[in-house]
């Protein structure tokens, strides 16, 4: 590997350190949102209300020095307050267009499941082909463009369900847990000494828009053996045979698997995938493009439990 990229390792690590400024534990989810950001994929965060999920994106754009923008979803908006619209100018008596927080680096996308459909829809283009086209022109989004979107997922009155073709666009779905014991006793004495989580003067830029680019690079070039990528292709289509399963995992997901695990390997160090690196990462890339049955979910069955049982039943690559 070049220099380039060995710092860019470096960096990442120390941002990984950054975030811990601010939030406590968590830290796969923060390797997740790394891993997203190396891949260029967007991330779904899924836990209930004050476990950090706006704190953690936000201190993450802080230590990476890139713009961010925050969108509340709410049933009353508009795609054109997502994406943009053309705005009337009457001194020039012409339709300009106005840019809507889209246009950034990386993008909350607060409660997603709060508006509706043709709203979340508007992020469809904007996440597939990084554009926004209004009124036949294109308009290219910036480079990294990330979309981190959240959701609680338990609270379903008044909520919308993303599609399983906009779930898909997602590289990857995180669960942002409650913290334990002893990390939520050390968030209470952060609070204690005067901590202000809107204020985030201590987090310094520790990496750069660079850094991921070099990253991006490196991660694309880790050797993955036939015999993984046969892995990962039964992994999937293990998915689409189990009896508990309505849908399975397309090869969409494949990729995203394999970009992923790709990601992981670099930021470990190693410069091939092997086939526990697949096995860290598949419940996160996969979890949100499986549809359990309705007798399996009567059961109690989860699609983490589900992959769970697959990965163990999938013959591993020697």
């Amino acid at each position: 590997m070049t220099t380039s990229a060995d710092a860019a390792r470096d960096a990442l690590a120390a941002l990984r350190a950054e975030v811990a400024k601010a939030v406590v534990g968590q830290d796969a989810v923060v390797t997740g949102l790394v891993i997203a950001l190396l891949c260029r994929g967007h991330v779904l965060l899924e836990g209930v209300p004050g476990v950090a999920k706006t704190l953690m994106v936000r201190t993450l754009s802080a230590a990476l020095s890139l713009d961010f923008k925050r969108v509340q979803f709410t049933p009353d908006l508009m795609p054109g307050d997502v994406t943009g619209s053309l705005i009337y100018d009457a001194k020039t008596a012409e339709f300009e267009f106005r840019e809507g927080p889209v246009f950034t680096n990386l993008l909350l996308a607060d409660e997603i499941n709060r508006t509706p459909p043709k709203t979340q829809a508007a992020l469809l283009e904007a996440m597939e082909e990084r554009q926004v086209s209004v009124e036949g022109s294109a308009r290219p989004l910036p480079d990294p463009f990330v979309v981190c979107a959240t959701q609680n997922p338990i609270e379903y009155e008044g909520t919308y369900q993303l599609p399983e073709a906009q779930l898909d666009r997602f590289l990857l779905k995180l669960t942002v847990p409650l913290p334990p014991r002893e990390q939520e006793i050390a968030v209470l004495e952060r609070h204690a000494r005067g901590f202000d989580p809107r204020d985030l003067s201590e987090v310094k830029p520790v990496a750069t828009a660079a850094d991921l680019a070099a990253g991006r690079e490196a991660a694309a070039q880790v050797h993955v053996a036939p015999e993984v990528l046969g892995y990962i292709v039964d992994v999937a289509r293990a998915t689409r045979n189990s009896p508990s399963l309505q849908l399975g995992v397309s090869p969409r997901g494949a990729t995203a698997l394999l970009a992923a695990s790709r990601a992981w390997a670099w930021l470990s160090g190693r410069h091939y995938v092997t086939p526990d690196d697949v096995k860290a990462l598949a419940r996160p890339a996969l979890r949100h493009r499986v549809g359990l049955r309705p007798e399996a979910e009567l059961e109690g069955a989860t699609a983490d439990g589900l992959l769970d049982g697959i990965l163990a039943s999938v013959p591993v690559p020697r």
